[in-house]
């Protein structure tokens, strides 16, 4: 049995749940106690007690733990991408590349504990000295969702530790596995006991607690939009720091002069890859006039060849999607576009495999429009939208017309258009021929609107959100 970590002690439950591999329904990856109220409100005593010290402590002790961390989770990456893959369904190769960028975090975020700067400024009256520094916030609550269940809990967790402050860390119910190797990982790293603590459970027990204790200063949470907008409401009310990353609905253009093979790459990597359970996933494929029958066809054609099966079979490219209703969330979409007016070309169904399963076939909706219900919400699967534009003027206004601002794509071979296209834009994150989905662990994450709230998460831009500026004045 996995036990939660708190005051730096195993603590073990009463409430014990089973994690089990969507690819094989009859695999049991292990067994995960699940939080009281009680034992939140120990992790949060231990947390809030051990910040005054970690507040205060060196910045050589927390590069040395986070470098701990990122160097072991580098060093076990493949026996630890095996458990990504069994418990959260994604191909092998992908859970790997996601366990070796959560120890690029660690370590990116150890030599940014060595450059916490500040400013010295010239005050406007004679003998006052000015310094603004930065400080930690006290107790951050971390809440994480089920689709990267390592990188995004290394992105909250190696910041919010790097400068200073303490952690309780809530990973997503349905995949605690990863979560809790991370925390083992950091259980070890030297950090004094209190410092980092893990509650597993349910987010209507753990994450309220977060909600209601004073002692917790911030949180940062990322996860559905119904939820992310309960726990920002509640928050308010207390004057907690937050921060949200919510959903996607993230056009992908094509123009009529697009690399045919670039373009096709780009939509089916960004739509389809991880199962399409990520929020930069390429959602709504805009295409201009002129090519549209050509890659719509082709683009149904690979998609309908692409292989489903098993996670950690080798021959595998897309994984099963993460659970039951996952499943039936990916089907009743389907049908909603088809009765919607959309033509389904390839996929939207169930699938069997060598072991039982939640296997989806990716889905293509061509001749959609860009206020059909599948054009507009997301739906957190490989179901694609392909949406026809006069040109480019007109797929600009379609890729903005959505209340979500996460990331964006085009395909073009025009310098012209590209560069109006970045700035024109409303989305946090924009690529040119380049996936939607994918992005570097060293530079700012986050979108507009509805897709975000509060400052970026990753990079250097991260300490906008886990520390605090004050300005101090000196009369010598």
């Amino acid at each position: 049995m996995h036990k939660n970590w708190i005051a730096g002690e195993w603590v073990g439950a009463s409430n014990v749940q089973q994690n089990i591999n969507p690819s094989d329904l009859n695999d049991v990856v292990g067994e995960y106690v699940r939080a009281s109220a009680d034992e939140v409100e120990a992790a949060v005593s231990a947390a809030y007690q051990a910040w005054p010290n970690w507040s205060l402590s060196t910045p050589q002790q927390r590069f040395d733990a986070l470098d701990f961390v990122g160097t072991e989770l580098l060093a076990r990456k493949a026996e630890l991408g095996e458990l990504l893959a069994r418990e959260e369904g994604k191909t092998l190769p992908e859970a790997i590349a996601e366990v070796a960028r959560a120890g690029q975090i660690f370590k990116f975020f150890a030599g940014e504990a060595l450059r916490i700067t500040g400013d010295a400024i010239a005050s406007v009256r004679p003998g006052i000295q000015v310094e603004v520094t930065r400080e930690p916030l006290g107790v951050v609550g971390i809440i994480t969702p089920w689709n990267f269940p390592i990188a995004i809990p290394a992105w909250k967790i190696a910041p919010a530790l790097a400068y200073g402050n303490c952690v309780v860390f809530k990973p997503a119910d349905l995949v605690p596995g990863s979560a809790w190797a991370l925390a083992e990982i950091i259980s070890r790293s030297g950090l004094p006991g209190g410092v980092f603590n893990l509650v597993m459970g349910r987010g209507s027990v753990v994450g309220a607690a977060f909600i209601d204790d004073p002692r917790v200063t911030a949180i940062t949470f990322t996860g559905s939009v119904g939820t992310g907008h309960g726990i920002l409401q509640q928050a308010a009310q207390k004057q907690k720091k937050v921060q949200l990353e919510l959903g996607g609905k993230n056009p992908l253009v094509i123009l009529d002069d697009a690399d045919l093979e670039t373009a096709l790459d780009c939509a089916i990597q960004g739509a389809f890859y991880s199962t399409g359970q990520r929020c930069t996933a390429s959602s709504r494929i805009i295409v201009e006039k002129g090519i549209y029958d050509q890659f719509t066809d082709t683009l149904a054609k690979r998609t309908a060849a692409l292989r489903v099966g098993h996670a950690l079979d080798a021959n595998t490219q897309i994984g099963p999607v993460a659970d039951a209703s996952q499943l039936q969330q990916d089907l009743d979409y389907v049908k909603i576009g088809q009765d919607e007016g959309a033509q389904l070309l390839c996929g939207g169904q169930t699938l069997e495999g060598k072991t039982p399963g939640y296997y989806f076939s990716p889905a293509v909706l061509a001749h959609a429009t860009n206020n059909m219900r599948v054009s507009r919400e997301e739906i957190f699967g490989p179901v694609a939208t392909v949406i026809k534009a006069d040109d480019y003027d007109h797929a600009l206004a379609l890729a903005n017309d959505t209340e979500f601002g996460l990331s964006s794509g085009i395909c073009t071979q025009s310098l012209k258009r590209a560069t109006h296209f970045k700035r024109a834009i409303q989305a946090g994150m924009t690529m040119v021929n380049v996936p939607t989905a994918g992005v570097d662990y060293h530079v700012p994450f986050g979108g507009r609107k509805g897709s975000s709230y509060g400052p970026r998460e990753q990079g250097r831009y991260a300490q906008e959100f886990f520390t605090i500026v004050k300005t101090a004045y000196t009369k010598a």
